[in-house]
């Protein structure tokens, strides 16, 4: 199972949201969808899941065109909107069953059961949606999306406005679904990202301007080298300045300083020839990489 993103435009009046977008997610992948506020995000995945057609370029789900046959491709994707409409005078369990009648589940109280427990909500089981924290009820918007067990899963920032608490929890039962199943979600969290994503595609503008393995993603941004190093006492910072290949320098605490260093440049060797031509002694000397967070941020301001 596949979604295949095939040079997708649209545009509202003088506007364009998306711009010539294409991308393929395959069976069993969790791949996260960043951009900044306004960026496309919501808008594309409208568009892969039939809410709204492109004004340019198609959306195959496992070959399907979305437009063409959007019964078909609805009954392959599960769902949860950044709004998660839900019924709030509705029980969680007749809810459900609901769901389950609109999409003819077969053996709908067992595969119920088997969400309840998945989603883990039992210990609200006998309240009405209106009356759950925003924790639980992102859990029963997640339960919802689950009950036909769809092949593709489409998450629009399944935990925005969630505790640090209710976030891992919802982070676990995204883990938990993603077996066997293509999944996309959008998410502002960078810590979202790295605890759950294969690959990133970061959107900006309407274009996508990085597609890549979350783990390669440092690759695209400037490839200045950043090193910690800790003295036995206080270094003036204009000496540290003065070393060759050195471009920026800041202090940090116990005699520690960040150093930036031109690109492709290891200035481990002339540091360590500072030190000893100026007696100080090199108590640490660690690599810092760049945060998923200064990774995006480089990105999407260039």
């Amino acid at each position: 199972m596949s979604v295949k993103v095939d040079r997708v435009t649209k545009i509202y009046g003088s506007q364009r949201v998306l711009d010539d977008v294409s991308f393929q997610v395959e069976k069993g992948q969790i791949t996260g969808l960043l951009g900044p506020n306004g960026a496309g995000k919501t808008t594309l995945m409208r568009i892969i899941t039939c809410f709204i057609p492109p004004t340019e370029g198609r959306v195959l789900v496992n070959g399907i065109n979305t437009m063409e046959n959007p019964v078909a491709v609805r009954k392959m994707l599960g769902y949860l909107p950044e709004n998660n409409p839900l019924y709030p005078d509705m029980y969680i369990r007749e809810y459900l069953e609901f769901i389950a009648g609109l999409y003819k589940v077969s053996s709908p109280k067992r595969r119920i059961e088997e969400i309840i427990d998945l989603t883990g909500l039992e210990p609200e089981i006998s309240k009405t949606i209106g009356k759950l924290s925003k924790g639980f009820r992102q859990r029963v918007g997640l339960a919802q999306a689950l009950i036909p067990d769809p092949e593709v899963l489409i998450l629009d920032e399944p935990t925005s406005g969630l505790d640090p608490n209710q976030i891992i929890e919802i982070r676990e039962v995204i883990k938990k679904a993603s077996a066997n199943k293509t999944i996309i979600f959008s998410t502002h969290i960078m810590q979202e990202v790295e605890a759950l994503c294969q690959r990133v595609i970061i959107i900006n503008k309407g274009k996508i301007v990085a597609d890549d393995l979350t783990a390669n993603l440092s690759n695209l941004v400037s490839s200045s080298e950043t090193i910690l190093a800790g003295f036995d006492r206080k270094v003036e910072i204009h000496l540290i300045r003065q070393i060759n290949g050195v471009i920026a320098v800041k202090a940090k605490e116990n005699n520690v300083f960040e150093i930036k260093a031109k690109p492709n440049t290891d200035i481990r060797p002339a540091l360590f020839k500072f030190a000893v031509d100026h007696h100080f002694t090199v108590l640490s000397l660690q690599q810092s990489e760049k945060s998923l967070e200064e990774i995006f941020h480089e990105i999407t301001q260039k």
